[in-house]
């Protein structure tokens, strides 16, 4: 009967308290079969010859500070198809559900879902006969402020035996951002968001500083994490000089971000070190155009700005006219800019491996959208997982090495010729790489940086 289901919206706030957790944000999908719990450090062991898993929950979405160490009998283990596609075993466990004033029991798998944002997936197993769902609505059963959160679990904000790390970026919001200050947290570190064009430097031999707003002093940092965006490369840049320079490590050196930056350098280091990449042509004067199209195997061809990012600055020029008229415009604006042979039978798809400390740690093929020539993420372009050749995955690591990054995003392109490097990004996105592999990317940075300074974990 209709009159007896609760109406809900497409997120709402319940508890787990079976597993001691008070309150959970849920997002709430008739769509999906089985609901979900996000859950690390899983491990199943024996307790009178039945298996039980223990698993850490941070139940709160981005934070990592507070986590609650769980444990429950394994009802059975599943393959589930997730929403990017893959297939993952999961075990699945039964505990009490709480909502409105009501409790029945329910059905969970354990699977990490930092990429999905929500630490709870409902299902609509989980809902049959008690509720209706209202996609227009949320928190149609009560919201949960921020203080009501922080009172409901009693937050202890000092970090333990931690690091201090600073991520240095621009916009604390971005997913990555967030993402990488959850992860370090949730290992048991103070993580601070250090705004780069809120640092400022004191350059003296006795007592060099660098401060943050307000006079804090940041001397005091174990690492630093920068992000710098490519426009204030060069500030930042000096700010991670300034960081290494007072012994704090960073990861990912000044002069491997302005290496990576600088992307006629960084192709004439790739070349050094023996990797391959499309044909590139490069001039000063607008009298060489007509050699430079002939020079890259002429029309169609890519033009690209040396200062362009994120797919911005960067043109395909079908005919050699429009290649003409494009390159004058440029060289008319004082605009230096490569022009490079377009590889036809990429069809409008490169991939992106990720790599940490010399090892590609995940990959994905991204496509452009109809119409576009580039597969590009800002520019509405799709990501899904793919499995990359050896090649493919010495030529990640071999450029991430001539550059001198300990992280980077190596974007390769398939051509008829084998593989081709087209960039090394220094500050590569996590969202889009995170998503379709379903891998937490973030962190492994975090251990990264542990490594280097040979932080063993106390948890």
């Amino acid at each position: 009967m209709i009159e007896n289901k609760t109406i809900v919206g497409s997120e709402e706030w319940v508890a787990l308290p079976q597993l001691q957790i008070p309150a959970i944000k849920v997002r709430v999908d008739s769509g999906a079969k089985t609901s979900a719990l996000h859950a690390v450090n899983i491990t199943p062991f024996q307790r009178s010859n039945e298996t039980w898993v223990t698993f850490d929950v941070f139940p709160i979405q981005n934070n990592g500070k507070k986590h609650i160490r769980c444990e429950a009998r394994v009802v059975d283990k599943r393959i589930v198809k997730s929403s990017t596609g893959n297939r993952e075993h999961r075990y699945l466990i039964r505990t009490s559900l709480h909502v409105n004033g009501s409790a029945w029991d329910i059905e969970l798998t354990l699977t990490n879902r930092d990429s999905m944002g929500y630490r709870m997936l409902l299902g609509r197993e989980a809902m049959i006969g008690r509720m209706l769902v209202d996609p227009e609505s949320s928190f149609l059963l009560g919201e949960l402020s921020d203080e009501d959160v922080e009172n409901t679990y009693k937050l202890k904000t000092n970090s333990a035996n931690g690091l201090k790390i600073g991520l240095l970026a621009s916009n604390p919001d971005l997913y990555s951002n967030r993402r990488i200050i959850e992860a370090g947290e949730r290992r048991g570190h103070d993580v601070q968001f250090l705004n780069i064009r809120q640092c400022y430097m004191k350059l003296d031999a006795k007592t060099p500083e660098i401060h943050y707003r307000g006079g804090k002093i940041l001397n005091d940092l174990d690492a630093v994490i920068p992000r710098i965006r490519p426009a204030i490369t060069y500030y930042g840049c000096s700010l991670a000089w300034q960081f290494g320079s007072l012994g704090i490590f960073c990861l990912n050196s000044a002069k491997a971000i302005s290496q990576s930056r600088d992307k006629l350098f960084s192709l004439q280091l790739l070349l050094n070190n023996g990797i391959d990449i499309p044909t590139t042509g490069f001039a000063n004067s607008p009298l060489d155009t007509n050699d430079l199209i002939k020079m890259v195997g002429g029309s169609p061809l890519i033009i690209k700005l040396l200062e362009g990012t994120q797919g911005k600055g960067v043109v395909l020029a079908e005919t050699k006219k429009a290649a003409e008229s494009v390159i004058n415009a440029f060289k008319s604006l004082n605009a230096y800019i490569l022009v490079q042979e377009f590889i036809k039978e990429a069809n409008g798809k490169d991939i992106r491996c990720f790599v940490i400390d010399g090892k590609v740690v995940a990959a994905m093929q991204r496509e452009a959208p109809p119409g576009e020539f580039r597969a590009n993420m800002h520019m509405g372009g799709t990501a899904s997982l793919v499995k990359i050749t050896a090649a493919e995955k010495k030529m990640a690591i071999k450029a991430t090495k001539a550059m001198g990054l300990q992280v980077a995003g190596v974007d390769i392109i398939r051509s008829s010729k084998g593989p081709l490097l087209l960039e090394v990004n220094s500050s590569p996105g996590l969202e889009g790489i995170e998503a379709a592999t379903e891998k937490d990317i973030a962190s492994l940075m975090i251990q990264a940086v542990e490594r280097h300074l040979k932080y063993h974990s106390q948890g």
